[in-house]
């Protein structure tokens, strides 16, 4: 038995290797336990309670199983367990990588705790920009750190000094730069969007013939959910050069209404069907006394006599505002019916002169 832990496989002993082989399995049923019961605690905190805790048990289970490795493998590297001969500054190296990617992977699960602070310091105020810099913040800093992780990565690779490599990344990023103005468009764009607050987190918008409302805005675009259900996805650029109209900012919806009835109604009927329409609206729901109703008789249309309504309503609930404005149509139609005043709808009359004989 010990000849065959003794026996070389490519400059190595069998046991040498099977002790690798151990340590990595080790490793990985570690990290796999330590994943699991990270992810029953965090299904057993209270969040109303202890929602810290249950965030952070969260963003630890991600990159446990890719610390655990790299552990395993740094026991490996600093006892010497392999004889690699010239390939061992290549296994420390990929040694160093791996567990520079886990230390990373670890600060870059953690921002979940950024996001989760920040969401809940803009749950306590009325203002919902916060709901637009929420994210964003988070994907800075996420930002921050892969770039952080990616110049530790080939500094360990390239064995150059840290300032060399920021600095190739500088020409690197004027490169990138130049060849991505639309993506950097789309980012001052949203930068814009946060400054000017067309519109926030919820909020129904009409843009580029779409009507919907706002679901997030992020570096490059802006999800609008129309209200047929589609998601559309307009880039920043494109909406700080164009006209929005912020359907959720009015404070009121105006309804304007043409009521028409017949050319043989008489005056004193035409005057009776404008009390009518005033007495329904008098005081009405939804009223603001700065903006009473209006009623007119106002045009002699080709078919019918033109009675204009107007009237707004406060505030601008939209399922509110229909059914108030359909109680008012049958009020209408009941009192004109009782009334004798006839309606009016498109026709035309005909009218024949007899033909004179000779």
């Amino acid at each position: 038995m010990s000849d065959l832990l003794n026996y070389t496989i490519a400059g190595n002993e069998v046991w040498r290797l099977l002790t690798f082989f151990v340590v990595i399995l080790f490793s990985l049923m570690i990290g796999k336990l330590i994943r699991i019961s990270l992810g029953q605690r965090a299904g057993g905190v209270d969040e109303e309670k202890r929602g810290w805790l249950a965030v952070l048990l969260r963003a630890l289970r991600a990159p446990t199983m890719l610390v655990s490795v790299s552990f395993g493998l740094w026991l490996i590297e600093s006892s010497q367990t392999l004889s690699l001969g010239p390939a061992t500054d290549i296994f420390v190296t990929c040694c160093v990588v791996i567990r520079s990617i886990a230390i990373g992977y670890v600060f870059y699960s953690l921002t979940a705790l950024i996001d989760y602070g920040l969401l809940q310091m803009a749950s306590r105020t009325e203002t919902r920009v916060d709901d637009l810099l929420v994210p964003l913040v988070g994907k800075s800093v996420r930002a921050v750190i892969s770039v952080v992780i990616v110049a530790q990565v080939i500094q360990y690779i390239s064995q150059k000094p840290l300032t060399s490599i920021v600095a190739g990344l500088g020409v690197g990023g004027l490169a990138v730069a130049l060849a991505a103005q639309d993506t950097l468009k789309n980012f001052f764009g949203s930068l814009v969007i946060i400054g000017d607050k067309p519109f926030e987190i919820g909020d129904r918008i009409e843009i580029d013939g779409h009507d919907g409302s706002v679901e997030t805005v992020g570096f490059r675009s802006t999800k609008v959910r129309r209200l047929d259900g589609h998601l559309v996805t307009v880039p920043n650029s494109e909406i700080i050069n164009k006209a929005i109209r912020n359907v959720s900012a009015r404070p009121y919806i105006k309804r304007v209404a043409n009521i028409t009835v017949t050319y043989d109604t008489s005056p004193e009927k035409i005057q009776r069907a404008i009390d009518i329409i005033k007495e329904i609206l008098n005081e009405h729901e939804g009223m603001d006394a700065e903006f009473p109703p209006r009623v007119y008789f106002s045009d002699f249309n080709d078919w019918a006599l033109n009675i204009l309504v107007i009237y707004w309503y406060h505030p601008a609930e939209y399922w509110d505002y229909l059914a108030f404005s359909e109680r008012v149509n049958f009020q209408i139609l009941e009192r004109f019916n009782a009334e004798g005043i006839e309606f009016a709808f498109p026709s035309q009359s005909l009218y024949l002169h007899p033909q004179e004989s000779d």
